[in-house]
């Protein structure tokens, strides 16, 4: 009883050590947009940096991701359970040798074949002047130092891939001994990296975008490196075997089981960006680094909270799964999505009003103008509209993976796919930027949708009590938002006029803050006056503490 109440304290611990470094991860994330914002712009070089990024990231993200967090972890531990015999250490250690031998051969074949055939892919991302349109000359130039500076940039960036996978095949050996910390701290170096390799290399350049690309490869070297030591203490060793030593391990060939069904459902949620980024790269100059900076903003506010929610919930489903408590399983959903509706709803609000000052506050130096700016608020304004959507499709998921029924969400992610190519043919056409954002907001409406329709296929789950429920606490918060909202848009709007000829930090960040703090207060007390559930149990937790 003693070992089982100290594993869930230690749960409980590593769930918001890994929080804290996601929010942090966040938050320097969030300074490299504004690092890069302040050198590029929304000019020719931040799309270009944007799509060479893009590329190798969608990779890493598709491969070292997936196949550490979906099929090594859970090999690894069915390893570690059998035993710490000689014979079974023997085998653990031949295991984790042939994966890494795979890990290492597949990425650094993908890196060499990358950096060959990436003048032959700039073609889909930058599209082509019209021949015999006005000024055919002027616009043919500018498309081919378009394609080959993006052609550079992804060059020099795709051994990130590899240096990634090396440090994610690190981080599986870690989380697999209950070691979580220096894998989470991590993402803080590389972004802190590429933000001071941006300053110190770009007066030594050709263009900024080259000094962030190299920051990017410096980056995921230290990613690597910084696990090294820790992973020495484990015992474990990192060695190469032969390729038919590799494949013939049957660790490594179940691990290759596993990961290739959930790789098209990542794949799926992972090329909404690239089908984004490539029609935003057709629509016009600046698009898709704008969209990019809102992206940002908007997964600084989930980093904040749905990630957090999303990795304490899972264990606790998965308890309550294991042991049948299904009135218990559907009470925590609830409740975590009604969490998630409350504080997701008065955000987007806030965001609405205040979209122009975060923005200008966040990015806008240099070379990021009034017309940055412009373009950025105005995508920004539908990337925030879908957050309820995105957050919820964090929390409900796990709901599935927790009963291992992972193939409905993915079907969900697939279905979310195709309306997302299909909504951005349309909107792109006549609204641009905005239209791509849209087109992703909308698609992630579809996936909270099918996601909801597909729990009827699980008897465990009490669809009526959820949807119910989730409706009702939605139509509540957001009559609760627009009641605040009103009072907060006119004190923000006297705020702006006012303080428009200050610097920077008061013009912006003053209204800003301001307008938060009467938000927050107005909806803090329509919550206490109508003894909202979530609000009272806050309440009583607060009391019981002081």
């Amino acid at each position: 009883m003693e070992k089982t109440e100290k594993s869930k304290k230690s749960l409980i611990h590593s769930g918001l050590v890994l929080s804290f470094m996601t929010l942090l991860s966040r938050i320097m994330g969030l300074i490299r947009e504004m690092t890069k914002a302040s050198f590029l712009g929304t000019g020719i070089y931040a799309d270009c940096f944007t799509v060479a990024f893009m590329i190798p990231n969608l990779l890493r993200r598709l491969f070292a991701e997936n196949a550490i967090s979906v099929a090594f972890i859970p090999t690894f531990k069915e390893y570690l359970s059998k035993g710490q015999s000689e014979e079974n250490k023997k085998d653990t250690q031949t295991f984790i040798t042939s994966t890494f031998t795979l890990v290492t051969f597949l990425t650094a074949c993908i890196v060499v074949i990358g950096i060959i055939i990436t003048p032959f892919l700039m073609p889909l991302f930058c599209k082509a002047p019209a021949a015999g349109s006005a000024d055919y000359a002027a616009q043919f130039e500018y498309y081919l130092r378009e394609t080959q500076e993006t052609a550079t940039l992804t060059r020099i960036m795709f051994p990130y891939l590899f240096l990634i996978s090396v440090a994610a095949f690190f981080q599986g050996i870690l989380n697999g001994c209950n070691i979580f910390a220096p894998s989470g701290i991590t993402p803080v170096f590389f972004n802190g990296i590429v933000i001071l390799a941006t300053y110190l290399l770009a007066p030594h350049t050709s263009n900024p975008a080259r000094a962030m690309s190299i920051g990017v490869v410096i980056g995921g070297t230290v990613q690597a490196g910084f696990q090294w030591p820790f992973l020495r203490r484990t015992g474990w060793k990192i060695r190469l075997t032969s390729l038919r030593r590799t494949f013939a391990n049957p660790g490594t060939r179940k691990v290759i089981a596993l990961i290739l069904p959930t790789v098209v459902g990542i794949a799926a949620y992972q090329l909404n960006d690239v089908v984004s980024t490539s029609m935003a790269k057709r629509v016009g100059e600046g698009i898709a680094s704008s969209l990019q900076y809102s992206l940002r903003l908007q997964e600084l506010i989930l980093g904040i909270f749905a990630v957090s929610i999303g990795t304490v919930i899972l264990p606790d489903l998965s308890g309550h799964a294991n042991k049948n408590e299904w009135q218990e399983f559907n009470s925590m959903l609830l409740q975590a999505i009604r969490t998630m509706t409350l504080i997701s709803i008065p955000i987007t609000a806030y965001s609405l009003i205040t979209g122009r000052e975060l923005i200008s506050l966040l990015y806008k130096n240099r070379l990021f103008d009034e017309e940055s700016v412009r373009l950025t608020l105005g995508e920004f304004r539908f990337h925030i509209a879908g957050l309820l959507f995105i957050a919820l499709n964090r929390i409900i998921s796990p709901a599935f993976y927790a009963q291992k029924k992972p193939k409905l969400p993915t079907l969900a992610g697939l279905i979310s796919f195709a309306s997302n190519i299909i909504l951005v043919l349309i909107f792109s056409r006549t609204m641009g930027g905005n239209g791509i954002a849209l087109a992703l907001s909308l698609a992630s409406l579809v996936n909270t949708v099918f996601l909801f329709v597909f729990m009827r296929k699980m008897e465990s789950m009490q669809v009526a009590r959820l949807v119910r429920g989730t409706l009702i606490y939605t139509l509540k918060i957001a009559a609760y938002s627009l009641i605040a909202a009103v009072p907060c848009a006119l004190i923000h709007r006297i705020l702006t006029a006012r303080l428009a000829s200050q610097s920077r930090i008061f013009a912006f960040g003053l209204p800003a803050i301001i307008s938060a703090l009467i938000f927050a207060l107005i909806g803090i007390a329509e919550l206490v006056i109508t003894k909202d559930e979530i609000a009272v149990i806050v309440m009583k937790k607060l009391k019981r503490r002081s």
